[in-house]
């Protein structure tokens, strides 16, 4: 059974940066589009960036300019370089692979189980 192991996340403030980092276990990571959801408190899930499988690269309104999502093949790994963050960054990050990268989180098939930002101003 494939499945992604999620790790960074944590606390900085307002201005500061963290990466995420997300390893595909069973299939490379090029074989499926892969994303990064974030859910703010209270909020719904929703897609902040993604990488299609036939390449193109998709942000959110909210992250453009301060976030960058990449892969290393390699490693089987992909990343979420998030710089200059802000208050409303808080909340849970999760990967996810096996979609389109418009659609909801409850179609993805392989799913994190996400790690927890929090931003201070």
């Amino acid at each position: 059974q494939a499945y992604l192991a999620e790790s960074g996340g944590g606390s900085v403030e307002a201005g500061g940066s963290l990466r995420l980092s997300c390893t595909m276990f069973k299939f490379s990571i090029g074989d499926f589009s892969m994303g990064w959801f974030h859910q703010a408190p209270g909020k719904e899930r929703e897609v902040v960036a993604c990488i299609a499988h036939y390449g193109p690269v998709t942000y959110a309104d909210s992250v453009k300019g301060r976030f960058t999502i990449s892969q290393d093949k390699a490693n089987n790994t992909q990343y979420l370089q998030m710089d200059n963050l802000k208050p409303e960054d808080t909340g849970m990050y999760y990967c996810a692979a096996r979609a389109p990268c418009d659609a909801p989180w409850r179609e993805f098939l392989y799913r994190g189980q996400g790690l927890q930002v929090t931003v201070s101003s």
